[in-house]
C-alpha cells in the first residue's frame, strides 16, 4: 500500500512513512494510491468494534504492523471507553438514527482516531527509538483527544494551539488541566483557521520541520482519517448493511468525518447519501450549492468546533473531483490563499454526486436540542444537534444514520440555555473545574511559536 500527496509533488510513502510525516512536503495532503474495496462486508454482522477495526484498516497498512500487533494496539486504543458497544446506536424516529461517538475519554469522536493514532505512533517510535514534536490546532476536540493520547509519552512532545476565548470551558479545561510535562496547550489569538495556517506554515518550513521532527495528528494525518471508516462500517452493518443501502449525515468543520465515509463508500458500503451539516460558518453547504469555495470569515457560534473556513480535508475530496490531478489541486490552494475559488463543472458534478448538504441555524440549533429531547430523551450537544436538523430534510425509506459527534456536557450553555438542564459530567471528570489550569497565551506569530517551541524541545 503506497500514499501519494495531493499536490502531486511529494514522495511515495509507506502508511507508517505518512503517519509520521502528516502534511506532504508539497504542502498536500497523503491519500493511498488506491482504496481496496472491503470483500466481505456481510461477515462483519455481530463483530467487536475492535475486531471491526482489524478488518477494515488492515488492507491499508501495508507491512508497518503484523496483525497480532494491530490486534493488541486497537484493543488498548479503546480499553478506555465507556460503553461496551464503544459507539452504540439510538434510534431518534423512523428510520432515523444516532450513532453515538461521545463515549471515548475525552468524551468526543476524536478520540476514536486519537487513542488509536497514539498507540500506532508510540510502537512505531519505540522500534527506532526516536522522539517527534507533534504539533496540531484545534477548534476544540481535537486538542483534548490528543492530550489524552500523548500525555506521558516519553518519546512525545506534543503542543497544541487553539483559538483564545473560541472554545468551550470544559474543551479548554481538558488541555489545561494535564499535568504530565510533555504536553502543551497554546491559547493563541485568533481564530481556527489561524491556528490551523501556523501548523501548515510549520510543516512547510522544512528546516523547522526536520530541526525538530515534526509530526502532525490534525485530521490532516491519514492515520486519523482511517480510524474513522470503521465506525461507518459498524453502524451501516448493524443496519443490514450490505443487505441495504444506509445515509450518514456528519456535522463537519474540517471536513475528515465526513471524507471518512467517502472511504468507506468507495471501500463498497453501500451509502445512499453522504449529508454535510453545517452551522451558520457554512463555506461547504455554500460551495456544494453554488460551486465557490470563498472564505469570509468565521462567526463564533454555540458549535465551536465547526467554527471553520478553510476545511483542510476537503483538498483530499477535490483531488478525487479533480481526476486525481495535483496540478488542478495545487492552483485551487494557491486560489484559495487570495480568498477563494471556483469549482469546475466536472468537479462539482462529481462532489454532488457525491455528497448532499444544508445548513442549520442558532435557532435551530437549540430548537432541535430542546425537541429531541422532549420526544425521545435524548440530550444532544449542539454539533450533533446541526446533524439532527440538516437530517431531517434528507429523510426516507433509507436509514439515516447521523454522528453525535461530542458528549452534551462539553457544551453545557448551550445545552441548558437549549433545554432548561445542566447536563452532568461523568463521575471521572467532576473534578475537572477543580484542577488547576497550565497554558500559554501565545501570539499569531509564526517565528515566536517556532522559538517557543524550539525552547521546551530542547529543555
Amino acid at each position: 500500500m503506497r500514499y501519494i500527496s495531493t499536490r502531486g509533488a511529494a514522495p511515495v510513502l509507506t502508511f507508517g512513512e505518512a503517519m509520521m510525516t502528516g502534511l506532504a512536503r508539497d504542502g498536500g495532503l497523503y491519500v493511498p494510491e488506491s482504496v481496496p474495496v472491503l470483500d466481505d462486508i456481510g461477515g462483519l454482522a455481530g463483530l467487536s468494534y475492535e475486531e471491526t477495526a482489524f478488518r477494515v484498516m488492515r488492507p491499508f497498512l501495508g507491512e508497518t504492523f503484523g496483525d497480532d500487533e494491530f490486534r493488541g494496539l486497537i484493543a488498548a486504543a479503546y480499553s478506555g471507553f465507556s460503553h461496551a458497544a464503544r459507539a452504540p446506536m439510538v434510534q431518534l424516529g423512523a428510520n432515523h438514527f444516532l450513532l453515538e461517538l461521545f463515549h471515548g475519554p475525552t468524551l468526543a469522536f476524536k478520540d476514536f482516531a486519537m487513542q488509536l493514532i497514539g498507540q500506532m505512533m508510540q510502537a512505531a517510535l519505540a522500534r527506532t527509538g526516536g522522539r517527534v514534536t507533534i504539533v496540531g490546532a484545534t477548534s476544540g476536540d481535537t486538542g483534548s483527544a490528543a492530550m489524552e493520547a500523548f500525555r506521558g509519552l516519553s518519546n512525545v512532545d506534543l503542543f497544541i494551539l487553539y483559538p483564545h476565548g473560541r472554545v468551550s470551558d470544559v474543551q479548554r479545561r481538558q488541555m489545561t488541566t494535564p499535568v504530565e510535562i510533555n504536553v502543551h496547550a497554546l491559547a493563541m489569538d485568533g481564530d481556527f483557521d489561524d491556528c490551523q495556517a501556523r501548523v501548515k506554515d510549520m510543516f512547510n518550513d522544512f528546516a523547522f520541520r526536520d530541526g525538530v521532527r515534526l509530526a502532525g495528528v490534525n485530521s490532516i494525518n491519514w492515520a486519523r482519517v482511517l480510524a474513522q471508516v470503521v465506525y461507518y462500517f459498524y453502524a451501516a452493518v448493524a443496519l443490514g448493511a450490505p443487505g441495504r443501502s444506509v445515509s450518514f449525515t456528519v456535522p463537519t468543520g474540517n471536513f475528515g468525518d465526513i471524507f471518512a465515509g467517502y472511504v468507506a463508500r468507495k471501500m463498497g458500503l453501500p451509502i445512499e447519501r453522504l449529508v454535510i451539516a453545517t452551522n451558520h460558518n457554512d463555506i461547504l453547504h455554500r460551495a456544494i450549492a453554488s460551486g465557490d469555495y470563498v472564505t469570509n470569515g468565521v462567526t463564533p457560534s454555540i458549535s465551536p468546533s465547526m467554527d471553520i473556513q478553510v476545511s483542510s480535508n476537503f483538498e483530499r475530496a477535490l483531488f478525487d473531483a479533480y481526476g486525481r490531478d495535483g496540478v488542478a489541486v495545487t492552483a485551487s490552494m494557491a486560489e484559495l490563499k487570495a480568498g477563494g475559488f471556483h469549482i469546475s463543472q466536472g468537479a462539482l458534478q462529481m462532489l454532488r454526486a457525491t455528497f448532499a448538504s444544508g445548513r442549520c441555524s442558532e435557532e435551530d440549533t437549540l430548537a432541535t436540542i430542546a425537541g429531541v429531547f422532549r420526544t425521545t430523551g435524548e440530550v444532544l450537544c449542539p454539533h450533533s444537534a446541526v446533524g439532527v436538523k440538516v437530517a431531517g430534510d434528507y429523510l426516507g425509506s433509507v436509514p439515516m444514520i447521523t454522528l453525535a459527534t461530542a458528549h452534551p456536557a462539553k457544551f453545557p450553555d448551550a445545552v441548558e440555555r437549549a433545554m432548561g438542564l445542566r447536563p452532568a459530567l461523568p463521575p471521572r471528570m467532576a473534578d475537572l473545574f477543580d484542577r488547576p489550569e497550565r497554558m500559554t497565551r501565545v501570539a499569531n506569530d509564526l517565528p515566536a511559536l517556532q522559538s517557543l517551541i524550539r525552547e521546551r524541545t530542547a529543555s
